[in-house]
């Protein structure tokens, strides 16, 4: 089992960076594929970023490719991060952490664990 709790949302100014952090515990969290993603008001929930259990592969939807960074830390903490630049207001959501085992999957019922999540807004 793993457990997920989010941590660093907030409100920012178009333009402006974040940096989300999952923190993770269990046992099966350094061999676990993480993700993030986020749902927007009254939209489902979707797919932003994922990494693979060893953080050499990343892979981001097109809406966030090249402004966001997912990285993780095994070694340490057992956290997964989410460093966002150039936010737009169209990032404002809440943003999930999730976890599975296997490979990396892109939609939302293929993973088996989630954190509560961590509100985003940007204002323009």
């Amino acid at each position: 089992q793993v457990q997920l709790v989010e941590s660093g949302g907030g409100l920012v100014q178009a333009g402006g960076s974040l940096r989300l952090s999952c923190a993770a515990s269990g046992r099966t969290f350094r061999t676990s594929i993480m993700a993030w993603f986020r749902q927007a008001p009254g939209k489902e929930r979707e797919f932003a970023a994922a990494i693979s259990w060893s953080g050499d592969s990343t892979y981001y939807s097109d809406s966030v490719k090249g402004r966001f960074t997912i990285s993780r830390d095994n070694a340490k903490n057992n956290t997964v991060y989410l460093q966002m630049n150039s936010l737009k207001p169209e990032d404002t959501a809440v943003y999930y952490c999730a976890a599975r085992r296997g490979r990396i999957k892109y939609r939302l019922y293929e993973y088996d664990y989630w954190g509560q999540g961590t509100q985003v807004t940007v204002s323009s």
